[in-house]
């Protein structure tokens, strides 16, 4: 098997990102936990949840967690959302003051609840607003700014070109494209095409993303589209550890072993007890639910122990309850074939 070469180091401004991939902004999954987990998985970076800016919603349980940028892995890098160019300016300069490192700017988020108020990737029907948030927020903060962007609104409106072209001459420093429009959601296949076109025409680093659930995947993505690193998102979750797997494959050209019975109990373990720490446990033990049932997603026994899990109410409870089922259940596979019949997974 011949071995694709590890891409050149990601450089984002000042900062070298060792590892070609780098874990994509995920509402409600990135937070501070997820992203250390990942991070020590193999991940060269991770990008934080995204973070509103309406000055109205700061204050807010969930945006103050989201806003706590102290004892993370450098380079912090920090996403925002919105569609005033102002407030957006004033959201980078809190978030660069609070610890940010890089800001990136969220004009790829699919959600209705975010396109409806004409964030995310509904500004890519507006190329004067999206100029003009461009703009506003290079200008607003002295770190650099990245932006994650979709292939366009929709298939017959594919403007990412014009979007990259725009953004790099606006003073972006790297940008992530996801393989769809607006229009496709998380449906039907990314394509890479629009990606690679995307990297000829700009100077400015491009993460390719969508669809890479496995390391030849990630391999084949590399190789067609150019792109400078990856961004890897649902796909991770549940299998943090398939950052280590795709650099052993750039570097090796060989696929690591499935992580073991042991390992994977460790991991998942480890993860609760971060999340109960982070949140405290009445709110820990909630957010632990889904996690769980995205390591336990295509498991021996699967719905049944899920029931019995999402009934728990304690962390001592849940911490019983996973140690109980890996004592009994050694047919765990977390092999990429295993996830094969998995759609659209980042």
């Amino acid at each position: 098997m011949s071995v694709q070469a590890v891409p050149a180091r990601l450089k984002i401004g000042p900062y070298s990102i060792n590892s070609p991939v780098v874990l994509a902004p995920m509402a409600g999954v990135t937070d501070t936990p997820f992203r250390h987990l990942c991070l020590s998985m193999g991940a060269g970076m991770a990008v934080s949840e995204m973070v509103t800016s309406n000055p109205k919603l700061w204050n807010t349980r969930k945006s103050r967690l989201r806003m706590v940028h102290s004892n993370e892995f450098e380079p912090r890098s920090v996403q925002i959302a919105g569609h005033d160019p102002q407030q957006m300016a004033e959201a980078a300069r809190l978030n660069q003051q609070l610890g940010a490192q890089i800001i990136d700017i969220n004009m790829g988020c699919p959600a209705k609840k975010v396109c409806n108020k004409a964030a995310g990737s509904a500004l890519l029907r507006d190329l004067d607003l999206v100029a003009s948030i461009l703009k506003a927020v290079t200008a607003a903060v002295d770190i650099p700014v990245t932006l994650k962007i979709r292939t366009g609104w929709d298939p017959t409106q594919r403007n990412g070109v014009t979007v990259a072209k725009l953004a790099e001459q606006c003073g972006i420093a790297a940008l992530a494209v996801h393989g769809r429009t607006r229009a496709c959601m998380y449906r039907g296949e990314a394509e890479y095409d629009t990606i690679a076109n995307i990297v000829e025409a700009v100077h400015i680093p491009v993460i390719a993303n969508g669809d890479i659930t496995s390391a030849q995947k990630a391999q084949t993505v590399l190789e067609h589209t150019g792109a400078s690193a990856l961004m890897i998102g649902r796909a991770a979750q549940g299998r943090p550890w398939i950052f280590r797997e795709i650099n052993h494959f750039l570097q090796h050209g060989e696929c690591l072993p499935a992580p073991g019975h042991a390992e994977v109990e460790a991991i998942l373990l480890g993860h609760l007890q971060a999340l109960q720490r982070f949140y405290g446990e009445l709110q820990g033990v909630r957010i632990a639910r889904k996690h769980v049932g995205w390591y336990m997603k295509d498991q021996p026994q699967n719905d049944q122990f899920r029931r019995q899990f999402n009934q728990l109410e304690t962390a001592q409870e849940q911490q019983d309850c996973i140690q109980e089922y890996f004592q009994q259940t050694s047919a765990f596979d977390y092999s990429d074939a295993s996830r094969k019949s998995e759609p659209n997974t980042s």
